[in-house]
């Protein structure tokens, strides 16, 4: 399933709590860096600020198309492999702040991975090599490799087609 770290709360629910457990000028930083790249059209650019900057491991080649959104709080917890595209307005995240506690999970996205448009997804998964994720999809849980998978709830399609690298089959 998820790998997620759980860490417990009391009083009210856990993001009231959210500047116990990460700077507000970090999360400030990393909003005003994030929005730049949402908005950039150079995936250089792009890809320099989420290196740089925020701290993720991004591959060569790899393309975040425009509004995509990476975790704000977390996103050194963030890693993306070589030649892949994550989709317009998707969202990545490696936290989760629930009622009585917060989650914290690394998000591992393999190389050579096609995610859709406008899909999430959860703190904790691993999407393996060559994956495909469907456009809209909440992807709750890991992904082999060569896998394609879509919707919500999280369906296999076809399951892993071993390396290919350019879809055929």
């Amino acid at each position: 399933m998820r790998e997620v770290d759980r860490y417990p709360t009391e009083g009210p629910n856990a993001l009231w709590q959210i500047y116990r457990t990460v700077s507000k000028w970090k999360a400030v930083r990393n909003f005003m860096f994030i929005q730049l790249s949402r908005y950039t059209p150079s995936l250089p650019l792009k890809n320099w600020i989420y290196r740089r900057v925020l701290g993720m491991k991004v591959g060569k080649h790899t393309s975040f198309a425009l509004m995509v959104m990476v975790d704000v709080f977390f996103p050194e917890k963030i890693e993306v492999g070589d030649n892949t595209i994550i989709g317009y307005n998707s969202t990545i995240l490696a936290h989760e702040y629930l009622i009585k506690e917060y989650r914290l999970g690394k998000v591992v996205i393999g190389s050579n991975v096609m995610i859709g448009a406008n899909t999430t997804i959860l703190p904790g998964v691993t999407i393996g090599d060559n994956a495909v994720v469907g456009a809209g999809s909440v992807v709750h849980k890991s992904v082999p490799a060569g896998a394609f998978v879509a919707g919500n709830p999280l369906r296999t399609i076809r399951e892993g087609i071993g390396g290919q690298e350019d879809g055929s089959e």
